[in-house]
């Protein structure tokens, strides 16, 4: 149960900034000058495809939560066998990261109208992906020849249920990556681009910001820092 409220105290605390950033309290009627045109070069308001991410992100979170959760609670019992994190895993949490990192730069670009650099933005995100993808699933590979199958041990079905949905989550996120980055190629103004970059950045962080959280599951520092957490409440 601590696992999963610090999840989602986590995930109410970024989205609660997210959303700080929109100007969802802004008051159109009281500002002047052209519509849509804000002294501080905002606009008037939040797009509904921002809307729509933030809204599916916020179910994503809780599924995850769910898992969480359930992983927290199956763990307790006495046939529970604890199986190793392959290494590789961290070189795929290092290229995910580098994804990211490639798609907020991207970001940067098209808010600069700079049309080179995002689609290179773009493209070094997506093979990063890509690649993270490949890293999962050699690493199933590597568990598979060690002996620890799906059905072997409650651990083991819980990491393939877990990394696979995560896993499922970046292929659909490169489904879209992979329509900006072919508007992109084609030539399209920056400025038709920037709220597809914008929504793609934004589910990339999301998707870091949720693998790190089952890494630090999948490796046993979630429960070290909820045992210090109830130590602290205690």
């Amino acid at each position: 149960m601590t696992a999963i409220v610090l999840f989602m105290a986590g995930i109410a605390a970024i989205a609660g900034w997210w959303l700080s950033q929109q100007r969802l309290a802004a008051k159109p009627w009281l500002e002047e000058g052209v519509i849509g045109d804000f002294p501080d070069g905002s606009v008037s308001s939040l797009p509904p495809a921002k809307i729509g991410l933030g809204v599916f992100l916020a179910v994503v979170g809780s599924l995850f939560a769910l898992f969480i959760s359930a992983y927290s609670m199956r763990m307790e019992l006495i046939d529970w066998r604890s199986m190793p994190v392959p290494k590789l895993l961290w070189f795929n949490t290092g290229v995910l990261i580098v994804s990211s990192a490639a798609l907020q730069w991207a970001q940067v670009a098209a808010r600069r109208d700079d049309g080179d650099n995002v689609l290179i933005g773009l493209l070094a995100g997506g093979v990063s992906a890509v690649v993270f993808v490949i890293g999962q699933l050699l690493a199933w590979q590597q568990l598979n020849v060690a002996g620890y199958f799906l059905t072997a041990n409650p651990a083991n079905a819980f990491f393939y249920l877990i990394t696979a949905v995560h896993g499922l989550h970046v292929l659909g996120g490169l489904a879209a990556l992979g329509r900006t980055v072919a508007k992109a190629w084609r030539g399209v103004e920056v400025s038709r681009l920037r709220l597809s970059v914008e929504l793609c950045t934004m589910y990339w962080h999301f998707l870091l910001l949720v693998w790190l959280i089952l890494l630090a599951l999948l490796t046993g520092w979630a429960d070290d820092f909820a045992a210090i957490c109830r130590q602290l409440l205690t």
